[in-house]
């Protein structure tokens, strides 16, 4: 979801972009958008030292946006190895490929998450708060953004950390997520399943609003000196999920159908969200859209995509 955002501002903008490929869905906002027939793709994987290497090298890259991953939590949970695997040694790939080539790469931009500081007592999490995942998406994503630290302390590698909260738009087809989810289950008129107890507290952040801060980030690696540093991005607004069910409900102007809430979530943080001041301070960044502006922009996409 946010690679396709991403290539598509950059397109747009007249940048030359390579998109590293391991799957073709042909339901993914890339494909559907045509954006995919602008870029040049390179298909592999992050586990492959050499794939990551050739998609630099034989394009020249300038520029890494490294967003790659296993993003799901439950399947972590279910298949620790293969997230850890692509998560930490893939964004190792990566780095070490930007590390052997400086006379190519100038900076690289690490997407990181809330999820890498793990629980913590004290709300919100601000960039000092210690890195503490538990779990094992959190471990992978704790474990990546300590590797981008220590590659750029101990190389000087021109690499910054982003980390987000939840982020929601067009484009995203893990329906296990709640505003995909709820969008879909109110356009069937069918209940939508909660995993929790509904009252997990979290960020929900807009796709192009991160994409605002990528791009912003990229550019103050090599101007503004962010290279080496993390920065939080969040809207500042936590909701509860049944909060964010109401909000998809009241924004898609649907009839409101009672959530199955099944309380069944596992190794799962119950509170999070971030203090994005910092960034809003060093990069003036802001997020651009609304909660229900946003929401209907990303239900609009849904209804494109099951033709309703």
């Amino acid at each position: 979801m946010i690679g396709s955002s991403l290539c598509r501002r950059l397109v747009d903008a007249g940048t030359r972009v390579v998109a590293l490929v391991r799957d073709s869905d042909p339901a993914s906002e890339l494909i559907r958008s045509g954006t995919i027939n602008r870029l040049t793709v390179v298909e592999g994987s992050l586990q492959s030292y050499d794939d990551v290497e050739r998609a630099v090298l034989d394009s020249e890259v300038d520029t890494i946006f490294h967003l790659g991953a296993q993003t799901i939590v439950g399947t972590a949970l279910r298949a620790p190895l293969p997230t850890l695997t692509v998560n930490i040694l893939g964004t190792s790939h990566v780095l070490e490929v930007a590390r052997r080539h400086p006379d190519l790469v100038r900076r690289a931009v690490v997407a990181s998450s809330d999820k890498a500081y793990g629980t913590q007592a004290q709300l919100p999490y601000t960039e000092d708060t210690p890195l503490e995942g538990r779990h094992p998406y959190e471990v992978s994503k704790t474990a990546a953004d300590l590797i981008t630290q220590g590659y750029h302390a101990t190389y000087g590698l021109p690499a910054a950390i982003a980390r987000c909260g939840n982020v929601y738009g067009p484009g995203d087809l893990n329906f296990s997520r709640i505003v995909p989810g709820a969008i879909r289950s109110l356009i069937a008129k069918e209940p939508l399943v909660i995993r929790s107890d509904g009252t997990f507290l979290r960020d929900y952040i807009y796709v192009d609003d991160v994409v605002d801060a990528y791009l912003l980030l990229a550019e103050a690696i090599t101007s503004g000196g962010a290279a080496g540093e993390a920065f939080n991005f969040s809207t500042g607004h936590p909701l509860t999920v049944l909060q964010m069910y109401e909000a998809v409900v009241d924004a898609m102007d649907a009839e409101r159908i009672e959530p199955i809430v099944a309380n069944t979530a596992r190794a799962e943080i119950r509170d999070q969200y971030l203090d994005s001041s910092k960034a809003c301070q060093k990069l003036g960044w802001e997020p651009r859209f609304g909660l229900r502006d946003a929401l209907r922009l990303t239900a609009d996409w849904y209804r494109a995509l099951f033709g309703r």
